[in-house]
């Protein structure tokens, strides 16, 4: 069987020990459009030498930066074929700014997994901590297995985050690159669906697809920098649902509405009658 949830929940992964540095940090920043301002002081800071700014979302690929074969779906109770999966949904919040160096661990266990149907959510979070010990980083991640479902669990929870009805208060076009999943796979995520065209073909996509987790820092960029004075620290917390899929070389649209100590963002493909790329987005500030 595929999914035992009497195995599966709670169970604890090994641990993850890894190093980063600022030249894994610069390699992030250009995966999710960075540079793009090339003479612009405020877009440089992150992609400085020696001590760049560190988006909160370069905690979702630090741990496997490194990484050069596809991932694989085998936890305890979980055995999935890579070809069923894709993100549902991921949040990151910084205990700390996140320096551009350094090391640290990383303890994940299953929190959740929810039967659909149709498809099967596995909900994973983990824990970040530095070489001293001291919190960096926490992490709710959820993917969803096509065909998986109908083993008799729980639906689990479907309430989405109302947005304001009023105009945004920042709308940015972001343009993403042909060659941006292909760039953005670098950070550690070869999953073929993104690079390789037979294998997105037979998982029912016309051609490979960026990589949610690049429009995830795509998005929290484009918020940073047009509701937060590009500086990142002021990010507590980033959250988001994948809501459907981007092509490489595509435009996004994101809308950012000010909320309270918080922004509330939306993320859509202006080309395909702005179809949904993200939703539930949500940035809490620090």
């Amino acid at each position: 069987m595929p999914i035992d949830p009497a195995i599966a929940i709670g169970a604890e992964l090994p641990a993850v020990n890894f190093t980063w540095t600022a030249s894994d940090v610069q390699l992030y920043h250009l995966g999710v459009g960075a540079g793009a301002r090339p003479l612009e002081p405020r877009e440089l800071r992150y992609l400085d030498d020696a001590t760049p700014q560190v988006l909160p979302t370069f905690a979702t690929v630090v741990a496997s930066i490194h990484a050069t074969e596809a991932p694989r779906v085998s936890f305890p109770g979980v055995e999935i074929d890579l070809a069923k999966v894709v993100h549902g949904s991921q949040e990151v919040a910084v205990h700390q700014p996140i320096p551009a160096q350094g090391s640290g661990t990383t303890i994940t266990r299953i929190a959740e997994v929810w039967d659909k149907g149709k498809a099967a959510v596995i909900v994973q979070e983990s824990v970040t901590t530095d070489s001293d010990g001291a919190p960096l980083w926490t992490a709710r991640s959820s993917i969803f297995a096509r065909g998986e479902g109908g083993f008799g669990g729980e639906r689990g929870p479907s309430a989405s985050i109302p947005l304001p009805d009023r105009a945004p208060d920042h709308e940015v076009d972001v343009p993403t690159l042909p060659q941006q999943a292909l760039l953005y796979r670098m950070c550690g995520d070869r999953n073929p669906l993104h690079s390789d065209p037979e294998f997105a073909s037979a998982a029912g996509f016309r051609a490979p697809i960026l990589h949610g987790l690049c429009t995830y820092g795509i998005v929290c960029k484009a918020a940073v920098d047009a509701a937060l004075d590009g500086d990142a620290t002021r990010v507590g917390r980033f959250g988001a649902r994948f809501a459907g899929i981007v092509q490489p070389g595509e435009t996004l649209r994101v809308l950012i509405w000010e909320d309270e100590g918080r922004l509330l963002i939306s993320a859509s493909v202006p080309a395909r009658d702005d179809s949904p790329a993200l939703a539930d987005v949500v940035l809490t500030l620090a």
